[in-house]
């Protein structure tokens, strides 16, 4: 060969394995049916208890201004610690972290199926909001490391990003259904059954996976940014509850932002930050995460307004309101197929512009929405174009911010992209829900018409969200020449595994001729 080209163990690792093409094997299939099937339970537990929480309240003793606690303790811990566990992860290991806190899932839930009293319930939210830091991050990074970068990892990011966003729709369908015909306790039953066969499988078919060296735990790093984030969503969750100008609220909202701006000054002087600053650095990582952030606030805050739409406004029963976003969820599982289909097509950041300008598309004809049952037909057409678009925007944003990284940093990047997802989910529905609440109280009406048109004006309000985030991907993260090069890293590496010296071909190399050098092996 006329030259040669070096790179480190670090650049090779992360243009990650070879073999982007190649088949699952049965093991793999084993695996992701494991990971997907966790990913949609706790994706369910976010929505599954909202029909039902009146129904709880009643039976536990629950007053009605504590509910929203029930689901409030699991945002916070869910949303709160899910950073910190996904470092932790990286360095005790993911599978263990995974198991540990599936039987936290099980064991929790077993305990809010047979809670009869307010104190027990929190305890069992707040471990299920734990579990689900440990479990959601975990297993996004043995997806990540498990499978090939380019269309074998993408196709199981697919999956996984159209099932927890089917799982958030499914909870509110599933939760009616439940409390309907047996109890809201089975909520918490059917997490037990789940647990039981993943704790089975997943030992059998999941290989560990952590570094060789073992560095230490950022504590101050992991402390100021979980109380940061459960400042943060607490915040948040109380302002949509009350109100923005609520002290609490507002107090909370700034010491969040205080702790995370200490948390950035810890990352930049520790030997060992929690989150390297140089990963927050990279646009891929910065600005996929935003698009993430994005994108699940603004699909689960639409649901929350066509909710107060169906049942405020139309008077749909809870049970009906939430089979009437079946068709959404169809739409979402769609777009998680085909979303590895149009990354492979376009790449992943044009990607999620299209994602975002087709949600956007779908989401301005909600705006004139009418007080009859007639206008569902439009509502249901525009959900499931809305579903597809949005898993797009999803499954982009999860291949960006997780891509050419090496697996040592893949706890880390999949604790980001888990982050964003949780704090999307909590911001959205608050900001939504203060809109509805300040048109209603111009138009002066809290009855069906005003809350018609708070709902029209704070969907408009969603579809501009969606225009802005597509535009400011677009405009922010375009591929640049180090993204070029890693590309040929990854190409290089491909070239390096002895099944493909055979055939080696590698792509040029900033317009100069790339060959790679093997040394033959005994």
């Amino acid at each position: 060969m006329s030259s040669t080209v070096q790179t480190s163990d670090h650049a090779v690792n992360q243009a990650g394995p070879v073999g982007d093409t190649a088949r699952l094997t049965g093991r793999q299939r084993l695996a992701l049916f494991v990971l997907l099937t966790a990913s949609f339970t706790l994706a369910v537990d976010f929505s599954i208890l909202t029909v039902a929480l009146p129904t709880i309240g009643a039976d536990i003793g629950f007053s009605l201004d504590h509910l929203q606690w029930i689901a409030t303790s699991f945002a916070l811990c869910a949303a709160g610690f899910t950073l910190f566990f996904g470092r932790i992860a990286d360095l005790f290991g993911r599978r263990r972290l995974f198991l540990v806190g599936i039987a936290l899932l099980g064991v929790s839930s077993l305990g809010g199926g047979f809670a009869q009293e307010p104190v027990l319930m929190i305890v069992a939210r707040v471990a299920q909001g734990l579990a689900t830091a440990m479990v959601v991050p975990a297993a996004l990074s043995l997806l990540t490391t498990s499978f090939t970068e380019g269309p074998q990892r993408n196709k199981a990011l697919g999956l996984n990003g159209a099932l927890m966003a089917a799982g958030f729709t499914t909870g509110a369908i599933l939760g009616g259904v439940l409390t309907d015909l047996l109890s809201w306790r089975w909520a918490f039953f059917i997490n037990v059954v789940v647990a039981v066969v993943v704790l089975v499988i997943a030992p059998v078919v999941l290989k560990e996976s952590r570094p060789n060296e073992r560095p230490k735990l950022d504590v101050a790093g992991a402390a100021t940014v979980t109380f940061g984030l459960l400042a943060l969503v607490y915040g948040l969750t109380t302002a949509g509850e009350t109100s923005w100008g609520n002290p609490s609220a507002l107090g909370a909202i700034l010491a969040g932002f205080v702790f995370l701006v200490v948390f950035w000054q810890v990352e930049k002087r520790v030997a060992h930050p929690l989150v390297p600053v140089a990963i927050l650095k990279r646009k891929a990582v910065a600005w996929g995460n935003i698009a993430g952030l994005l994108a699940f606030a603004t699909e689960t805050s639409l649901v929350f307004l066509l909710t107060l739409y169906v049942q405020e406004v139309l008077g749909y029963s809870p049970l009906a309101a939430g089979l009437s976003f079946a068709v959404l969820g169809a739409g979402t599982v769609l777009g998680g197929i085909i979303g590895p289909k149009v990354i492979g097509a376009l790449g992943s950041g044009r990607s999620i512009v299209s994602g975002f300008l087709l949600q956007a598309a779908a989401t301005i004809p909600l705006m004139f929405l009418g007080p009859d049952s007639g206008w569902m037909l439009l509502l249901l057409v525009a959900t499931f174009i809305g579903g597809i678009a949005n898993l797009v925007a999803i499954v982009g944003y999860v291949v960006t911010s997780t891509s050419g990284l090496p697996d040592t940093e893949q706890g880390l990047a999949t604790g980001l992209v888990t982050m964003s997802q949780q704090v999307g989910i909590t911001l959205g529905i608050p900001i939504m829900s203060a809109i509805v609440t300040a048109r209603m109280n111009t138009l002066g009406d809290t009855g069906p018409a005003g809350v018609l048109g708070g709902v029209t004006t704070a969907i408009g309000v969603n579809a501009l969200l969606c225009v802005l985030a597509a535009a400011a991907i677009a405009l922010f993260l375009r591929p640049t020449k180090s993204d070029e090069v890693n590309a040929r890293l990854t190409q290089a590496k491909a070239a390096l595994q002895p099944k493909n010296l055979s055939a080696l071909r590698v792509a040029p190399l900033a317009r100069r001729p790339l060959s790679v050098a093997v040394a033959p092996t005994p």
